[in-house]
């Protein structure tokens, strides 16, 4: 695929793969993207996953028409970007590995063995190809320690590693917002503070294109990207709305849900989403919790905890720096309900968490009482 008269995508889409890290279902499945600049001397920035080695080294050849590539830019060293270094290598002996010190040390780690030819780069090095130069910046722990991105001044390009990438393959139709906030919050949501640091590199460059290792390469209206990932980043109110996520076990904390469903709707509160964790991609669960400012947790007592699916859903959370949201709880529990403080205490090292006044506390099924909490809570969301 031509990017630029200058730059060519040479990557893979991998529509075999269903779990993305063996964690986050990804039914549209993967790219790995690879990009080649042709200059005086060529530059070839990142590889693919070892499953598609052969691929991308015929996708390689091609575009290469007969040349040589003078480097390998490695910028993330996660096994889908850098497995078919050793290959690659093989096939290309004289070309210089350019990376930091960080990546060398994992090649070592991950494969054995060392590049013979490389380059060592810091944030602020620079590389002349001819008519390109580009530019350093290193982005620890987005996500991973070691990783770099390149700023290519002649095209206005950034190379980004993993920021900005998404969920599916490049060959897939589908709205970027979704799966790249699915991707973001998941892979990368921990880190907040660093992802804002390497936005504030970024506003020093005039970026006129961004070139990721997963999904598109985006050209048009990249405020809007720049934008979201800046909300993201700083645990903001993407969309206004209530989440609510639920676990039921005989369907009295479902009822539950869907009669406070209705009110907060009947409240002049339009933006609901209801999602039942037992059956509801986590991902998504979780993506949504940090994209809505109003979030309803909802289930029962359970062997003196909580239900493992909102125990593991709450720990996703935590996991990833929660904050900065509204949150109302509803409790079930027949002879000991516990739930409610159970969710709390969960949530407790969570920062900036406003806690509704109301809290529903159901005894196996609803009650008067627990209608007159329903409408309390949902007036009290949709004030």
């Amino acid at each position: 695929m031509k990017i630029s008269n200058d730059i060519q995508y040479v990557g893979v889409s991998d529509h075999k793969l269903d779990l993305f890290e063996s964690q986050y279902r990804v039914p549209n499945g993967m790219s790995y993207n690879s990009y080649v600049i042709l200059d005086d001397k060529i530059a070839v920035m990142d590889t693919v996953d070892a499953h598609f080695t052969r691929q991308w080294l015929d996708n390689l050849s091609a575009v290469l028409a007969g040349r040589r590539p003078d480097y390998l830019v490695v910028q993330h060293m996660e096994p889908d970007h850098s497995s078919s270094i050793g290959e690659f290598l093989r096939t290309y002996s004289e070309t210089t590995v350019v990376s930091n010190a960080k990546s060398f040390a994992m090649m070592e780690n991950f494969y054995g063995a060392q590049p013979e030819k490389t380059l060592p780069v810091d944030n602020g090095s620079q590389l002349c190809l001819g008519r390109h130069t580009l530019s350093f910046i290193t982005a620890p722990m987005v996500h991973w320690p070691e990783v770099i991105m390149t700023y290519d001044d002649t095209e206005r390009t950034l190379f980004s590693a993993d920021a900005f990438g998404k969920f599916g393959a490049v060959d897939t139709d589908e709205p970027w917002d979704d799966e790249a906030r699915r991707y973001y919050i998941g892979i990368v949501g921990k880190y907040g503070v660093q992802v804002q640091n390497v936005l504030k590199k970024a506003k020093t460059l005039d970026i006129g294109r961004i070139c990721p290792l997963h999904g598109p390469v985006l050209n048009d209206d990249l405020g809007h990207y720049l934008a979201l990932y800046q909300t993201w980043a700083s645990y903001g109110v993407e969309s206004p709305g209530v989440l609510i996520c639920y676990t039921s076990v005989y369907g009295n904390t479902k009822k539950a849900v869907e009669l406070l469903e209705q009110k907060l709707r009947q409240n002049g509160c339009e933006n609901v989403v209801v999602h039942d964790l037992a059956r509801t991609e986590p991902s998504v669960a979780v993506a949504d919790a940090f994209r809505y400012g109003k979030v309803v947790l909802a289930t029962t007592t359970y062997n003196m905890g909580i239900f493992p699916y909102m125990r593991t859903f709450l720990g996703h959370l935590t996991e990833r720096n929660f904050q900065n949201r509204t949150v109302g709880l509803m409790e079930n529990g027949t002879w000991a309900p516990q739930a409610a403080n159970i969710m709390k205490e969960t949530l407790s090292g969570c920062k900036n968490l406003t806690w509704t006044d109301t809290t529903v506390h159901i005894k196996s099924g609803l009650h008067a009482e627990n209608m007159e909490q329903i409408d309390a809570l949902a007036a009290e969301l949709c004030r």
